[in-house]
């Protein structure tokens, strides 16, 4: 998917046009406006803070102008990487830079607003809690770098193959119940966060949604809690960073009555793109959804 959508290419940006002659590509089309950032020209030296916005800008065709990504960025490959931190940016290291766009996750700090002084113009994208999120974000990036067409054809894509997969999971009498889990300390979601709505719409009926408002979106559940819950399925995004699995689950004291535990029904997800809301999201749906469908086996 984002090899299709990278051979989209501008003449200018190829070198057609000898110096000093052509059209003056980078205020085509601008000023433009997402919220309260206009930008008067076409950004060229991009620093992205935030995992999500990296791959999205590299899939629309706007990796060229990115010139730094964060600790974290490590999709695609070729992505600039450094050791920038999207958590607590650094505006020293960032203004070192000289960059026409700084996109970080949200306004955690003071970042925002002293890059601002320094005239660094800075997009916010904070987590995506629905696909919608995730499409909005891709088009205001698209519509800032100058790459609209390739973010709309982005978002078709996803739309598309999303839709397919979940046209494709039938309806069962008494819906599977789910464990997503985080971390060993059995840190959790709901279906209010983005990976939860992901499950939702497939369907997965999520046991930490029991919980209430008073848990959060992202609720620890006791040992005992997710004992009595008994979910049918469990899900790990915590295989790389924390060595689990399914011999480590079935282990913990107690988890060895779970229905999910029981019937080998664990499955182990790629982290990077579990957490990550953006193009491969639609990887993370067809997982979920062979998984639903038990076409995939339980490690």
């Amino acid at each position: 998917m984002v090899a299709t959508l990278l051979t989209a290419t501008g003449c200018g940006e190829n070198g057609a046009f000898p110096v000093g002659a052509g059209p003056d590509l980078s205020t085509f089309g601008y000023p433009v406006t997402v919220g309260k950032l206009t930008l008067d020209r076409r950004p060229e030296r991009i620093v992205s803070l935030v995992p999500s916005a990296t791959e999205m800008l590299f899939a629309i065709d706007a990796g060229r102008q990115v010139v730094a990504v964060d600790e974290n960025s490590n999709y695609p490959t070729n992505a600039p990487k450094t050791s920038l931190s999207g958590l607590e940016p650094d505006v020293t290291a960032i203004t070192a830079l000289r960059p026409d766009l700084v996109v970080i996750s949200d306004d955690l700090g003071p970042a925002a607003g002293l890059l601002g002084r320094r005239n660094i113009p800075v997009l916010l994208t904070p987590p995506a809690a629905t696909l919608e999120d995730t499409y909005r974000q891709i088009g205001e990036l698209g519509t800032l770098t100058g790459h609209q067409p390739e973010a709309e054809a982005l978002h078709r894509q996803m739309a598309g193959q999303i839709a397919q997969v979940a046209e494709g999971v039938l309806p069962r009498v008494r819906p599977l119940t789910y464990y997503y889990e985080l971390d060993p300390t059995l840190y959790t979601v709901t279906s209010r966060t983005f990976v939860g709505s992901i499950f939702k719409m497939l369907g997965l009926t999520n046991i930490a949604d029991r919980l209430g408002p008073r848990g959060g979106s992202y609720p620890q559940l006791s040992p005992q809690a997710l004992i009595r819950f008994n979910p049918d399925t469990i899900f790990l995004a915590d295989s790389t960073c924390c060595g689990q699995n399914a011999s480590t689950v079935a282990a913990r004291p107690g988890w060895s009555t779970v229905s999910a535990v029981r019937t080998g029904r664990i499955y182990p997800l790629d982290e990077d793109i579990a957490l990550t809301w953006g193009p491969r999201t639609v990887d993370l749906v067809r997982t979920v959804a062979a998984a639903a469908r038990g076409q995939v086996t339980p490690s």
